[in-house]
């Protein structure tokens, strides 16, 4: 499962059309619907730490885990400069484990389409509702099969001043696995010179029934869904979902 490791030095380079902020501002009025005004937070495949960051400024106490060194290593940049108090572990969303336990879990940036067996799903949330306070609150989104099929076979080049990517993509609507060849092209020191990575990422398009089988199945209860992070109903159409769900007892994992 392991991804951007080349593609990390240039992520935030090429995200730069991710509205982080206004992001935050949904889950935040999210959080706060449901109760959690402060007290710890979970940002399970944080990256960057470019939502950790936003989510600490807002006054909660975060946790970011990520299964990729180089992406902490970024994060951990961002953390120096703001002197915000945010704990990094890199660690699998698949088998992570937390000192104690959180009053909400969130994970953006479509972290949870990476997951692409059922069973590995339910042990995600497995995991999220064993750490998670009583009544605490998983908030997290995912791209859509429409999405996938409109992307279908295509390829996406962007060129910027310090690194550039080309992006072949590719989904089998049979097996539902969106895969994407990544050539990524980083810029080093003065001379011009640009050094390539090459990595293959897979995703798995999972229907909000689906996601919410997956929940249940492992103890969680079913709240909402959003069309992405407008606070509107899903379309059809939507590209973006986004889903809460709340810890409904535990089972000793």
């Amino acid at each position: 499962m392991e991804a951007y490791s080349g593609f990390a030095q240039v992520y935030d380079l090429f995200m730069d059309n991710v509205p982080y902020e206004e992001w935050c501002r949904q889950l935040v009025a999210l959080l706060k619907e449901h109760g959690i005004e402060d007290g710890l937070v979970l940002d399970l495949g944080c990256g960057t730490g470019s939502m950790t960051e936003l989510l600490a400024g807002a006054g909660y106490d975060m946790i970011g885990v990520d299964n990729s060194e180089e992406m902490l290593e970024l994060a951990m940049e961002k953390k120096a400069a703001s002197r915000l108090d945010i704990l990094y572990l890199l660690q699998d969303m698949r088998d992570f484990e937390l000192y104690g336990t959180v009053r909400a879990v969130v994970s953006v940036c479509d972290s949870m389409n990476y997951i692409l067996e059922r069973r590995e799903l339910e042990q995600v949330f497995r995991l999220v509702n064993n750490y998670l306070d009583p009544g605490g609150i998983f908030i997290f989104d995912m791209n859509t099969e429409y999405k996938y099929r409109q992307m279908g076979n295509e390829t996406i080049a962007e060129n910027r001043e310090d690194g550039s990517f080309i992006w072949d993509n590719f989904y089998d609507e049979e097996e539902r696995i969106n895969e994407y060849d990544l050539a990524v092209f980083v810029k080093e020191g003065d001379r011009g010179l640009y050094r390539k990575y090459e990595e293959t990422h897979y995703q798995r398009a999972y229907s909000p029934a689906e996601m919410t089988a997956a929940a249940e199945a492992a103890g969680m209860e079913f709240l909402a869904a959003y069309d992405g992070f407008t606070g509107e109903a899903p379309r059809e159409d939507s590209e973006r979902i986004c889903m809460v769900f709340r810890e409904k007892g535990k089972d000793r994992i």
